[in-house]
């Protein structure tokens, strides 16, 4: 499971992340740690590096006189980390990601906020075309650090059964 560690050679042993397709239960939650502050830096890079003009992301000024009184981090970032925070608990051992669906943005972040995540097990099934994998669906949110509900969304992957993951071919 989550944290395993791998006895590699003599006196030698490799960590191990993730979760198989038998791993997974309908209905389990994963709790993802550690939290993560998000920085005004976060932002900024994050809207430049997407290309993001829009001033509510980093014009002090102008997000003054909005209804939040305040730049607001941008919307994709928080995905982006959520989905980052998850990835040892739900897709470390993903072949592929299938698809995202329903991304709920149901209150602002700001810099200086806490955001934590965590993921519910909504489905599985063995893959038709792939006998060593299965699809794996999820539903992860997010929380500020009131637990106040941010973002929501369900994500869809392809995740190898035990004895067929790439780690072992790539001598991970």
């Amino acid at each position: 499971m989550v944290g395993t560690v791998k006895k590699v050679g003599e006196n030698r042993y490799r960590e191990s992340f993730g979760r198989y397709y038998e791993d997974f239960q309908v209905g389990d939650i994963y709790e993802h740690r550690p939290s993560r502050t998000i920085t005004e830096t976060d932002n900024t890079w994050f809207t430049l590096l997407t290309m993001n003009t829009h001033p509510m992301h980093f014009d002090a000024e102008y997000a003054k006189h909005s209804e939040f009184g305040r730049c607001i981090v941008c919307s994709p970032l928080t995905v982006a980390i959520m989905v980052g925070m998850s990835v040892t608990d739900v897709s470390q051992k993903a072949i592929a990601n299938l698809g995202w669906k329903e991304i709920k943005l149901t209150y602002p972040l700001f810099a200086g906020d806490t955001l934590t995540a965590e993921s519910e097990v909504l489905d599985k099934r063995e893959s038709k075309s792939r006998p060593n994998a299965g699809l794996v669906t999820v539903s992860t949110r997010g929380f500020n650090q009131d637990g106040k509900l941010v973002c929501e969304f369900d994500r869809t992957m392809l995740i190898a059964k035990r004895g067929f993951e790439t780690e072992d071919k790539a001598g991970y």
